[in-house]
């Protein structure tokens, strides 16, 4: 079969990497346009999936408009029977369909759950214990199309979003493999998606990551995971710091702390009765920093001030004290 291979990010480059290490013909990559990034925003960015398909030597396509007439042009130029895409954007139906097979996707969770943007973090935020990976035949909405295969995966108690998307990354690589080698070989039966079993997974922004603190602590652990490392789970402080008997502590520097964004990234649960507010920051001054939750604590293992380095717990207590 002659392919085309559609995706940007790191993610993507697994699954077109194993198609052509099975011997697949790759006869074309699409991926996103070069963006101007870096320090001063000066230097020419490529995405992970041009890098890879360059190495390769294989014909990169970056189409600013899928409907241009020229693109339309060279792309139909490459009489392509079937269009692999994984993460990358939505396509109109003049180029989805245009192969005979069709064009199939890679989804990162089990569809019909978590149709939307961003599964993998959805998934660890409600608190699921399996996910997986899904390819299915684009139709016109969002992520509906008929299923061809799935693969589970489970996820830890104490897994980010950061470290399940690298699993799912290889997962889903095998997976578009076993999709590939399937329909050329005309063995696979398709299945319509039960639509009254979907749950959404929308794009998330700076204002979805900001914690409650008013949640259970294992909501709040599930929060912060599930946006770990990026984009990252936030509250600004606005707390006295308090010592574990409720003794106000006052490090040199915790008044320059309040009002600023700090991230969190990894936390851990303790469940336990207490009389402090929700959001309270609590410390023995030495190696604990936790939060109080409507039902116990989050330590705070791993956080980031806005414009500071990310630190462990200890480094962060240190800092306070200079």
């Amino acid at each position: 079969m002659r392919i085309i291979f559609m995706g940007t990010p790191d993610f993507a480059v697994p699954s077109l990497e194993i198609l052509l290490d099975y011997g697949y013909e790759v006869v074309a990559v699409v991926t996103a346009t070069d963006k101007l990034g870096g320090r001063g925003g000066k230097t020419l960015l490529e995405s992970a999936v041009k890098k890879y398909a360059v190495s390769r030597g294989i014909p990169v396509l970056q189409p600013e408009k899928f409907r241009t007439p020229e693109f339309l042009e060279q792309l139909r130029s490459y009489n392509a029977d079937l269009q692999v895409v994984v993460a990358f954007r939505m396509l109109p139906e003049v180029v989805w369909a245009m192969p005979k097979i069709g064009t199939f996707n890679l989804h990162g969770s089990l569809l019909p759950k978590y149709r939307g943007a961003a599964p993998i973090n959805w998934a660890v935020i409600n608190g699921e214990k399996e996910t997986g990976a899904t390819t299915f035949f684009l139709r016109h909405e969002i992520d509906t199309g008929d299923l061809l295969f799935q693969e589970r995966m489970p996820i830890g108690e104490n897994e980010t979003a950061g470290e399940l998307h690298d699993g799912m990354m290889l997962l889903g690589a095998g997976l578009v493999l076993k999709t590939v080698q399937a329909i050329e070989r005309g063995d696979y039966v398709l299945q319509k998606q039960v639509d009254s079993l979907a749950c959404h997974a929308p794009k998330i922004f700076h204002e979805t990551c900001e914690i409650d603190f008013g949640k259970t602590a294992t909501e709040v652990h599930n929060f912060v995971r599930g946006l770990s490392p990026f984009p990252g789970a936030w509250k600004i402080v606005a707390m006295p710091l308090t010592l574990e008997d409720g003794t106000p502590w006052h490090p040199g520097s915790w008044e320059k702390v309040q009002g600023v964004e700090l991230k969190v990234f990894r936390t851990q649960t303790e469940a336990s009765a207490h009389v402090f507010p929700p959001g309270q920051f609590v410390t023995d001054g030495k190696k604990c920093l936790k939060v109080a939750t409507a039902d116990g604590f989050v330590h705070l293992l791993e956080l980031q001030l806005q414009g500071r380095k990310r630190l462990g717990a200890v480094d962060f207590l240190n800092g306070l004290k200079s």
